[in-house]
């Protein structure tokens, strides 16, 4: 991928995926994302619909500073709509059926390293590319002055290369620490208890109907569970890593946390996420090596996964269990499963489902967000910030 064609299949993509507003593809009108990591990202760090930004720009693309009627070429916009975290699986996929034999695991592991090189250069030049263009409409100055990376915390999950992921979790602790304190400040206020009303009027009426003392309901003692189910396949893998390592450091603030992981399979991976916390960088490594998340296929397949989960690990669910599931919904033309899921839903106090993907992009391909969110809760999570406000607001107390 980046060889000497490269720079062209750069320019080729921004051309007729990245272009929004004036400068928008033969494919449709303005692009309805031009922003985030490659454009003008508006205040939420998301992607500024519907032309330039207005609250800035991203590394790689149009800024803001322009009125209606103008428009760019974004870096995250082609991304987006190209999808390079996908081709790993892929690529592998036919490396193994050109050769005669499977590769050894040293051998997989170099090919892995070096797609996974190409393909981040391949990002870099995109982004090259994006500001080369926006550079030539807008000038070199302006977009030196406008063009600023995002924050590591509004950084999309989907699109964060190696060094921004190494980022992320970087900020886990101190992003745990911050939570870890939300989280004791409002299970103090918990414990304070909520006026009954109806016994608060009947001891009123001893006091000639003034509730001078009024009375307090008390919750049930005691800390809730925690359990994520985590889909580790392709590109959402650095979300969920995030996410385990998240859980981990929130661990003193729930009786219990335990962490499934699932391809097309579930399997328990609490301790390698325990052990993982020393080592981050290498928990996805790890759980792919160590863990039997996948049959026979390395595929997505969340009905599957679901199903197994239920009937291997039901027994962990209980009235006390907050579930939170991690994963975009795309099943690859599989069957969803809908059962399992109302069964999982049934056995716990809650479930929250955390799709890393905007919510536009629900209802489109083989994405099945739209069923599942018809069952359970489910909440876009694009980013740190986003994650951490969902956190702090949906984990029980």
């Amino acid at each position: 991928m980046t060889g000497p064609r490269s720079p062209r299949l750069a320019a080729e993509a921004v051309e007729t995926l990245g272009g929004y507003g004036a400068f928008a593809g033969p494919d449709g009108g303005p692009a309805r994302n031009g922003a985030g990591a490659g454009g003008g990202s508006g205040r939420d760090g998301g992607p500024v619909r519907g032309g330039p930004g207005r609250g800035g720009s991203g590394a790689g693309g149009g800024s803001g500073a322009g009125g209606a009627g103008q428009g760019g070429w974004s870096a995250h916009q082609t991304l987006d709509r190209l999808r390079p975290q996908t081709l790993l699986a892929r690529v592998l996929a036919e490396v193994r059926e050109r050769e005669a034999a499977a590769p050894g695991a040293f051998t997989e592991r170099l090919e892995r390293d070096e797609i996974r090189r190409r393909i981040e250069g391949f990002r870099e030049e995109v982004r090259t590319e994006a500001r080369r263009r926006v550079a030539e409409v807008r000038g070199a100055e302006e977009i030196a002055r406008r063009a600023l990376p995002p924050t590591t915390d509004r950084v999309d999950f989907l699109h964060a290369d190696r060094a921004r992921l190494a980022e992320l979790r970087r900020s886990v602790q101190p992003l745990g620490r911050k939570l870890g304190a939300r989280l004791a400040a409002r299970r103090r206020r918990a414990a304070r208890g909520r006026i009954d009303l109806r016994r608060t009027l009947r001891a009123s009426l001893s006091t000639g109907g003034v509730p001078v003392r009024p009375v307090l309901r008390h919750g049930r003692p005691g800390r809730p569970e925690l359990v994520l189910l985590c889909d580790v396949s392709g590109s959402v893998a650095g979300f969920a890593g995030f996410t385990m390592l998240l859980a981990r450091a929130l661990h003193d603030q729930f009786s219990r946390v335990r962490v499934f992981a699932f391809v097309n399979r579930a399997d328990e991976v609490t301790g390698l996420v325990r052990r993982g916390a020393a080592d981050p960088a290498e928990l996805a490594a790890r759980i792919a090596a160590e863990a039997s998340v996948s049959r026979w296929h390395g595929s997505s397949d969340y009905g599957a996964a679901l199903g197994d989960f239920a009937a291997r690990y039901g027994d962990t669910l209980g009235p006390r269990t907050a579930l939170f599931v991690l994963g975009d919904a795309r099943t690859n033309g599989a069957d969803p499963n809908l059962g399992a899921l109302r069964d999982i839903a049934g056995r716990v106090r809650r479930v929250h489902w955390l799709n890393p993907e905007r919510r536009a992009a629900w209802p489109t391909g083989d994405s099945v967000a739209l069923d599942y969110a018809r069952i359970v809760e489910m909440h876009e999570c694009r980013n740190a910030r986003q994650l951490g406000d969902l956190v702090a607001r949906l984990l029980p107390v």
